[in-house]
């Protein structure tokens, strides 16, 4: 499945679109798996990086009070980071900080998915362009060149990450359990 899915992705002349048509299918599905080891196995074995980048993408928007209009870069990521809730109450019963820690287990997925999709797509403009059109630029190794708003400070970083875990103090209280320490050490 997740090579039919990633085959997919390329077989349109712009991977954006096909990655957008693909998870905007997905999407009402993953919201309905049951158990947060089948979300996670989905979306880690996922091999196209563009399509897992979307699905992720749309699970934070559909978290959001107010979604973002700006197009996915590292500025949304922090975006996604001070404006979403708890991600969705799936059907499983879980622990309020498993769904925070189910929560930064998806941005940090998120995050090494956009830098791939970065890194396999040189330049923007690339990715509303077939794979056989992107071969030259493959060939002659492109460095990637990062959207304006991947420019983000460490000091953008350090307040949202703060104003973060100050949210989740307020619900969880002190000390946070290893795994959240672990991941919130690993996001930032």
């Amino acid at each position: 499945l997740q090579r039919m899915l990633s085959i997919a992705v390329e077989v349109d002349r712009s991977p954006t679109c096909s990655s957008r048509k693909i998870a905007d299918e997905m999407f009402p599905f993953m919201l309905n798996i049951p158990l947060r080891s089948q979300r996670e196995v989905l979306l880690n074995t996922m091999e196209s990086h563009l399509l897992r980048c979307r699905l992720l993408e749309l699970l934070f928007q559909h978290s959001c009070d107010v979604p973002s209009n700006s197009p996915m870069c590292l500025d949304k990521i922090l975006y996604f980071l001070s404006h979403c809730s708890v991600l969705l109450h799936f059907k499983d019963e879980t622990a309020t900080w498993q769904r925070w820690d189910e929560m930064l287990q998806y941005l940090s997925l998120l995050l090494m998915s956009y830098r791939n999709v970065i890194l396999a797509f040189p330049l923007a403009e690339h990715l509303w362009s077939s794979l056989s059109d992107r071969m030259d630029l493959i060939v002659q190794k492109a460095k990637p060149r990062h959207q304006e708003s991947d420019n983000i400070s460490p000091l953008d970083i350090q307040l949202k990450m703060e104003d973060f875990t100050g949210r989740m103090q307020e619900v969880l209280g002190q000390p946070f359990p290893p795994p959240i320490q672990e991941k919130l050490f690993m996001l930032q």
